[in-house]
């Protein structure tokens, strides 16, 4: 009996390890990217055991959701898309109606034992319905397909703008424009649609907050403002400058340390690394960032239909947004927008929500197209 028993556990063994459901690389690659992020918010909280300890607690549940919807075959998820998406901006409206204001922003829900952002939700479940639209229609897509996504995408990223959120009501609508170009769309028509957006530019301006158009205008020149609103890039630009090639080491920066460096746990934890580590840790890290994005487009090419392949581009192309854009913002080269720096920026709902986008990943992976 026992023979029988270790027989059937070796085959099981042998089974997974011929095809396991998890990407080990990709898999590795966010561990270590969030033993990195864990290091950096030692260093830049000063310590802080209960933020570090909240932060671990959150990337040991984004790990078990990981391995959870990697069990969920992509065919339940594609069925379960329209529900999914509706129930988050259902949950959007809740936050117009009863959200909780932080900061002069309606973005939280107060479930009581724990805050959360809906608006993060749609950063999934937005390319979501945009793939699981595009899929039983014939690709690449007409144009009243492409208004009818445009409309999928506009009423979500409206209600996060509304909160006001502009930040993630960009990367919301670049996770579902994302898809929509991994659709196979003609140059041409992606030009035309740009350059309608470009033409939208000056009309969207008079409709931005007051300080949104003061980042703009900062970014421009912050030496016009350097006590106030100049004062986020001009500290993020000294702290990355002065890392220099190998960094000061850990624990001796002193723009964080010395509180010069605003949001240093969460939108600007990357120019704190920056400081530490120098230029060498940089190039490190984005090297990791690189290979993660890099295994989620070669999961895409290997998924099995068109929702899984238009699905897992959209995260992993997401995923290069939110580095682009806060290493663009912590180098004073994009306006200042609140976007995290991937498990290296301190956050709840955006590490959770991250993992499970990797979650919906790990599923597309596991049922990927067999090569024999």
């Amino acid at each position: 009996m026992i023979d029988e028993l270790q027989v059937r556990l070796v085959n099981l063994v042998r089974r997974v390890l011929k095809r396991p459901r998890m990407d080990i690389p990709l898999a590795l690659g966010l561990i270590t990217l969030a033993g990195v992020g864990l290091v950096t918010l030692y260093s830049a909280s000063g310590g802080n055991m209960a933020m570090i300890g909240g932060q671990a607690a959150r990337f040991v549940m984004g790990g078990v959701l990981v391995m959870l919807i990697s069990r969920i075959p992509p065919q339940t998820l594609r069925t379960w898309t329209p529900w999914l998406f509706a129930g988050s901006v259902f949950l959007l409206l809740v936050v117009a109606g009863i959200g909780e204001v932080r900061s002069g922003s309606k973005r939280w829900l107060n479930l009581g034992i724990m805050s959360f952002q809906p608006s993060e939700l749609l950063k999934l479940t937005m390319p979501m319905m945009v793939a699981w639209y595009l899929h039983p229609r014939q690709l690449p897509p007409s144009w009243k397909d492409i208004l009818v996504v445009g409309i999928l995408i506009a009423i979500p990223a409206g209600l996060i703008a509304e909160q006001p959120d502009l930040g993630t009501a960009l990367l919301v609508s670049a996770a579902g424009a994302f898809a929509l170009f991994l659709s196979g769309m003609r140059w041409w028509k992606i030009g035309s649609l740009l350059a309608v957006v470009g033409g939208m530019i000056p009309v969207a301006w008079h409709f931005l907050h007051e300080y949104q158009r003061n980042r703009v205008r900062t970014l421009l020149d912050p030496e016009s403002d350097p006590l106030g609103n100049g004062w986020h890039i001009i500290q993020s630009q000294i702290a990355v400058g002065s890392g220099g090639l190998v960094g000061k080491g850990w624990q001796h920066g002193t723009q964080s340390r010395l509180d010069f460096l605003p949001e240093h746990t969460t939108d600007f934890i990357f120019a704190v690394f920056s400081e530490e580590f120098g230029l060498a840790g940089v190039i490190g890290v984005m090297l990791l960032y690189a290979f993660i994005i890099g295994r989620c487009l070669w999961i895409a090419m290997e998924a099995r239909d068109t929702y899984s392949r238009l699905l897992a581009g959209a995260i992993g192309m997401s995923f290069f947004v939110y580095v682009f854009v806060n290493g663009g913002m912590v180098a004073g080269m994009l306006p200042v927008v609140g976007v995290p720096m991937p498990l290296i920026s301190y956050g709840g709902t955006s590490a959770v929500s991250l993992l499970t986008g990797f979650g919906v990943l790990m599923s597309i992976y596991a049922n990927r197209k067999i090569h024999r």
